[in-house]
C-alpha cells in the first residue's frame, strides 16, 4: 500500500468517523490493542514503561497500557502532561487506566530529569506514545529532554505511529527524534519513512489496521473526497 502523508492519515480518522460511523475511541482501541498484541507476541516482560502526551498517540498508550496489563505484564504509565489538558478519546481511556488502578506517574508541571531516570530505570521496554503525526518541528522543552533520555536507555523502544520528533511527511528529523528499535504505524507506511535516513529513528516497521474500511483508504490514497 502507498505511504500516507501527514494530511492524509487525518482524513481516514475524520472520514472513518464522520461518514462510516465509527467511534474515535474505537479507532483507539485497536491501534494500542494490535501494539499490545506485537508486544506480548515480541516477548515483552515488565514493567513496560509507557510515555504518554497529551494528545491521540498519548490516548494509544493508555489503551497499550491496559491490555498488557490484562495480559499480566506489569505497565507503568509516565504522563508528561498535566491530565486536565486531555480532551477526547485520550481523556476517556486516560479515565479507564485511572479507574483501572493502572500505575500512573505524572510529569507535568513538575517535571524533573532526575525523576524521569528514576522511573525508566529498570525498565525492558520503553513505549513512545508522546506525539503523532499532527506533530511538526522540533520537540519543545521538556519533552526534547525526555527523548534524550529515552535515547540513553538500554531497553528497546517501540514508537506509536511513528517515533516522536520525526516529521511524518518528510522524515526528517528538526531537533531530537526518538530512535526506535521498532514503530507500530497505523493503516499504512507514513511517507517520511520513505526518507533515507528515517529507518535510523523508526527501526523495524510493522503496519498494524485500526478498523478503517478498505474502500475509505483507497479513496484517501487516490485523491477522492467522497
Amino acid at each position: 500500500m502507498p505511504s500516507l502523508t501527514r494530511q492524509q492519515a487525518q482524513q481516514i480518522d475524520t472520514r472513518a468517523v464522520d461518514e462510516y460511523g465509527l467511534s474515535g475511541v474505537l479507532l483507539m482501541e485497536n491501534a494500542g490493542r494490535g501494539a499490545a498484541d506485537l508486544l506480548v507476541r515480541w516477548g515483552a516482560v515488565g514493567p513496560v514503561v509507557i510515555c504518554c502526551g497529551k494528545g491521540n498517540n498519548g490516548g494509544d498508550g493508555f489503551v497499550i497500557a491496559r491490555h498488557l496489563d490484562l495480559a499480566g505484564i506489569e505497565v507503568r504509565i509516565l504522563l508528561f502532561a498535566d491530565a486536565a489538558e486531555l480532551r477526547g478519546d485520550a481523556l476517556i481511556n486516560y479515565r479507564i487506566v485511572e479507574k483501572s488502578g493502572l500505575h500512573c506517574e505524572y510529569f507535568g508541571d513538575s517535571f524533573a530529569a532526575d525523576r524521569l531516570d528514576v522511573a525508566l530505570k529498570d525498565a525492558s521496554w520503553i513505549v513512545d506514545a508522546l506525539l503523532g503525526t499532527g506533530s511538526r518541528g522540533a520537540p519543545r522543552p521538556p519533552l526534547d529532554i525526555v527523548i534524550e533520555r529515552m535515547n540513553e536507555h538500554p531497553a528497546p523502544i517501540v514508537a506509536i505511529d511513528l517515533p516522536s520528533g520525526l516529521d511524518c511527511d518528510t522524515g526528517v528529523a528538526e531537533g531530537v527524534a526518538v530512535r526506535a528499535a521498532r514503530t507500530c504505524t497505523f493503516v499504512a507506511n507514513k511517507r517520511g519513512f520513505d526518507h533515507d535516513d528515517a529507518a535510523l529513528y523508526t527501526g523495524e516497521i510493522h503496519v498494524l489496521g485500526i478498523g478503517a474500511p478498505r474502500k475509505l483508504i483507497e479513496e484517501v490514497l487516490n485523491g477522492g473526497t467522497s
